[in-house]
């Protein structure tokens, strides 16, 4: 018979000549397992609960597809990489309901993701530290303790995630805790001048007892073996309070000690610990160094990450370690599909060519975490694919198999409209503008870099041409926005997730505008008659799904973009 498409969809016999009889069928392996159907009968064999979890996965898949008419066919299944996970930010500004949350871990659990985690620097309720997160609307022990257990109902193991080194603004800001800054007064780094604490000081003792009541206080509620504690993109240390060890001893020596210290505190209260791989990189020579236990998160987002330069040095050290794409969908408004595609495969066939413990899709925020939830839906899909089975999935037909089972829309047209929709972008020319961000996006201006991409933008595109590409996507996101009410799905969001679209296409065409306008093509007033009506539907597609801590911060980066059309009258 025809091959059957699946999502993920599984190593398969010829079926027409194999059959599965005994428990010797069966995949030697923890999550394998076998599934027969003959004449409507129906057999599914696995060695553990997990198995038997996912034979009845890929059974509902099959009922899905054809009605409920089973064809006769014999599967056997397991996955490429044992650890299969989704890492959603919940520090820029978003913190979703807890709705929210059992709703995606249904979704994942029927893809057969098996971990999930919840980025946090901010947004755990710490008793005694109210200063940090009074306004973040945070996750509490008691929410973390009931995801938990809905996690592992579904085989789902929810990994704690607590930021422990960098990117910790929003505590070293306060007075509490400024004395335990690297830099508490900003420095210059590799991304221009902060002029905020960033990193904390490793040399303060109270840097390590603070990390100590953040441990003790949130992992207890976490039955996962894993700890993830980030340790990313330090990028003022050593610049300040840490200098004259820096300059003594090196700023990655500087780094390494540090995590050695924090692994010991993680060690001790029985965690595995994760940390993200991209500043040791950067010190090949002290990668053989690190704990032998711990696990290097080797993140990249674009689609020529060198996953194969850097894990071969994970791997070659004995040092185990994951993949980390992206979805790509943050500073993008409706995401980036072709970039997260190329970044998800490359992750996968490069992981699996390093023996590569695991796969992590990782969804982040970046500038107010614009996008909508659904914006990610197509990267989640394929990621699931391609980390249970690369071969079969590779040039899966992820627009369908996303309408499918991400948006219950099986005719096909939702899956399209998101896919295209995070393509609206790719109109504008020079790939240079789109390294972390879809190239309208830059013409939000939220932060100093993108306004000076803008004006690179405009200084290296001739205008006639930059005008016609703009014009284009505009285009191209009215057509989308007006596809959206033909779209049927069985799903109880989907009144929302048609709202969530429609705002995105409406704020792309406000960003193409944008453009035009400061092309001198577009009246001011032409976007300020748009403004208001972005930020009411703002406001709603927002409260859809997340809490109300957050949403000051992430408006405001809007109101500020916006104000820039306001006329001199206006003003007060």
């Amino acid at each position: 018979m025809n091959e059957l498409q699946l999502l993920p969809r599984p190593r398969h016999t010829n079926w027409a000549r194999s059959t599965f009889t005994d428990a010797s069928a069966m995949p030697d392996h923890e999550q394998g397992y076998s599934l027969t159907i003959v004449d409507g009968d129906v057999t599914m064999m696995a060695r553990t609960d997990v198995g038997r979890f996912y034979a009845r996965q890929t059974l509902d898949q099959l009922r899905q597809l054809t009605d409920g008419k089973l064809p006769d066919v014999q599967i056997r299944d397991w996955p490429d990489f044992a650890n299969r996970g989704v890492m959603l930010d919940i520090s820029r500004d978003k913190v979703p309901t807890m709705e929210t949350l059992y709703d995606l871990i249904d979704m994942l659990a029927t893809w057969k993701i098996n971990q999930f985690q919840l980025y946090t620097e901010h947004t755990f309720a710490y008793e005694g530290h109210e200063a940090a997160w009074k306004n973040a609307s945070p996750m509490t022990a008691a929410q973390i303790r009931d995801l938990d257990a809905y996690c592992q109902a579904r085989f789902i193991d929810l990994v704690p995630n607590q930021n422990s080194f960098g990117h910790l603004r929003r505590w070293l800001v306060l007075d509490e805790y400024k004395h335990l800054a690297e830099a508490p007064d900003g420095c210059e780094t590799i991304w221009g001048w902060f002029d905020e604490p960033f990193t904390l000081d490793p040399t303060a003792p109270g840097s390590l007892e603070l990390l100590r009541d953040w441990y003790d206080q949130l992992l207890p509620n976490f039955s996962s073996a894993y700890f993830n504690v980030g340790f990313d993109e330090t990028v003022d240390l050593g610049k300040d309070r840490s200098k004259a060890l820096a300059d003594e001893i090196g700023v990655g020596r500087l780094y390494l000690n540090f995590l050695h210290k924090v692994h010991a505190e993680v060690s001790a209260r029985g965690r595995t610990m994760q940390f993200w791989g991209d500043i040791i990189i950067n010190h090949p020579e002290l990668v053989p160094e690190l704990p032998k236990d711990a696990i290097a998160m080797e993140w990249g987002y674009e689609a020529n990450h060198p996953f194969d330069e850097h894990g071969a040095l994970f791997a070659q050290s004995g040092i185990p370690y994951y993949v980390c794409a992206g979805t790509s969908s943050w500073n993008s408004i409706a995401g980036r599909t072709k970039n997260a595609l190329a970044n998800l495969l490359n992750a996968a066939e490069n992981g699996l060519k390093h023996g590569a413990i695991g796969f992590l899709n990782t969804d982040w925020g970046d500038n107010g975490h614009w996008q909508p939830l659904p914006a990610s839906y197509i990267p989640y899909v394929y990621g699931a694919a391609v980390s249970w089975c690369l071969d079969s999935n590779r040039e899966i037909d992820v627009a369908q198999a996303a309408s499918q089972w991400a948006f219950a829309d099986p005719s096909g047209t939702m899956g399209a409209i998101a896919y295209e929709m995070g393509a609206v972008s790719d109109h504008i020319e020079i790939a240079e503008f789109t390294f972390n961000n879809a190239a309208l996006f830059v013409f939000a201006e939220t932060y100093t870099w993108t306004g000076k991409l803008v004006k690179d933008m405009l200084d290296k595109i001739p205008p006639a041409r930059l005008a016609a590409q703009l014009k284009a996507a505009h285009d191209a996101a009215e057509q989308l926005e007006q596809r959206i009410d033909t779209v049927t799905m069985a799903r109880p969001d989907a009144d929302l997730i048609k709202q969530e679209y429609r705002w995105a296409a409406v704020m792309l065409r406000h960003l193409a505008l944008r453009g035009l306008w400061r092309l001198e093509e577009v009246a001011p007033d032409v976007l300020e008659a748009q403004a208001a009506d972005l930020l009411t539907e703002y406001k709603a597609v927002w409260h859809g799904r997340n809490r109300p801590g957050g949403y000051t911060d992430s408006v405001a980066r809007m109101e500020k973009m916006m104000a820039a059309y306001h006329k001199p009258q206006a003003k007060s």
